[in-house]
């Protein structure tokens, strides 16, 4: 099922909460990126939640994943993506399956950085990997009011600008600390932020390692209050 089909279905005549998968791209290596939608498709209100983006730092996904598995919600539309980074995953490295740090690639503010498998090389070009390409045209469809993006090991949530207000609420629904820090370079949040004015696209840093069950369901519950809000 494609993301048009997702947004357009039968289900948008209704209020009641459905559910609903598309692979919305494919990576350098051709693997699926999937994303899941739950919750009110006929809400105005989009959210979105990333586990995962680079690679090793993947603990997000049990996030998404407990949110999934959670009673869809009523107010809100929630979308889901467990991964935009399947090639780093099964490699266990930050960059995508060419080198490329994705969360350095996205247009706002891009500059060149580093060489293939640099920690932050920013690629060849703005929004030269699929990956990338895939999550611009994506959030250019559902226009997200509220996107979380997580990633490790900091253990806070940072944010800048716009989205300030939204990140400390979530830092205190989850009992963080929250850190305003400016965006770097070609990221996703930066791009985000420039790009849709009056929406909320901030990092969740969690702890370096696994996720414990309890701190899993403790962010889930921090993304359900806040969508709520």
């Amino acid at each position: 099922m494609g993301i048009e089909i997702l947004l357009s279905a039968v289900a948008l005549a209704s209020s009641a909460p459905s559910t609903g998968t598309a692979t919305v791209g494919h990576s350098v290596q051709d693997r699926p990126i999937k994303v899941h939608r739950l919750g009110n498709a006929a809400s105005p209100h989009k959210v979105l939640v990333v586990g995962c983006i680079h690679g090793n730092e993947c603990a997000g996904s049990k996030v998404t994943h407990r949110l999934m598995r959670r009673k869809p919600p009523q107010g809100f539309d929630l979308w889901v993506i467990h991964c935009v980074n399947p090639d780093g995953r099964k490699l266990g490295v930050r960059q995508n399956g060419r080198g490329v740090d994705l969360n350095r690639n996205f247009g706002s503010q891009w500059i060149p950085i580093g060489s293939r498998w640099d920690p932050e090389y920013s690629g060849p070009r703005k929004w030269s990997e699929p990956e990338t390409r895939t999550v611009r045209r994506l959030v250019k469809d559902l226009k997200p009011e509220l996107t979380i993006w997580y990633h490790q090991p900091q253990t806070l949530v940072r944010a800048w600008g716009q989205s300030v207000p939204a990140a400390k609420k979530f830092a205190r629904f989850s009992n963080m600390s929250f850190a305003k820090i400016r965006w770097p370079h070609g990221t996703a949040p930066n791009w985000q932020n420039h790009r849709f004015p009056g929406t909320s696209a901030f990092v969740v840093e969690l702890a370096p390692g696994p996720l414990s069950e309890h701190k899993a369901s403790r962010q889930a519950y921090a993304v359900m209050r806040l969508a709520r809000t």
